[in-house]
């Protein structure tokens, strides 16, 4: 992005501080337009930081550097302040789903949850759930949801297998 920012604004002999503002500007605003999780802004406060560096340091090269290193630390940075619990679970608020085979006590087997196939494992280590039995989805560990089925949450007896 901000190769392409330098590369058609240089032939316009804008001084390099001047193309860091425009690049500033671009990246920012374009945070509104795709929502980047505050990259793209955070990339466009290290442009901003640059062109006041890049009144004391003219070289190019060391103005590009310090726009990556700074831009790096920035996101990792503004990573802190980002509300990890939204991230983490993109479950909605609907949390029942279906067993589609059976989930055997520590391992995994299939929900069918909000029309799709679901890897799932069951919260309860120990217990086992048969297929077509209705779970409610307590949490999410990268693609596999955890289940515990309707009679423990209901507390209900268990069916028999």
């Amino acid at each position: 992005m901000v190769a392409l920012v330098f590369a058609v604004l240089l032939p316009l002999s804008l001084s390099p501080t001047m193309i860091w503002l425009i690049a500033a500007a671009v990246l920012c605003f374009s945070e509104f337009a795709v929502p980047t999780a505050f990259v793209a802004f955070m990339m466009g406060i290290s442009a901003l930081l640059v062109a006041l560096v890049s009144l004391v340091v003219p070289q190019l090269s060391l103005q590009v550097i310090l726009w990556l290193g700074l831009s790096v630390f920035l996101v990792i940075l503004s990573r802190r302040f980002v509300n990890t619990s939204s991230r983490s679970s993109l479950l909605n608020e609907e949390p029942e789903g279906e067993t589609l085979t059976e989930i055997p006590p520590g391992k995994t087997g299939r929900v069918l949850y909000e029309g799709n196939s679901w890897r799932a494992v069951c919260g309860d280590e120990t217990s086992q759930i048969a297929p077509h039995q209705k779970v409610y989805i307590i949490g999410r560990k990268g693609n596999t949801l955890i289940v515990m089925p309707e009679y423990v949450v209901k507390g209900d007896i268990p069916p028999q297998f």
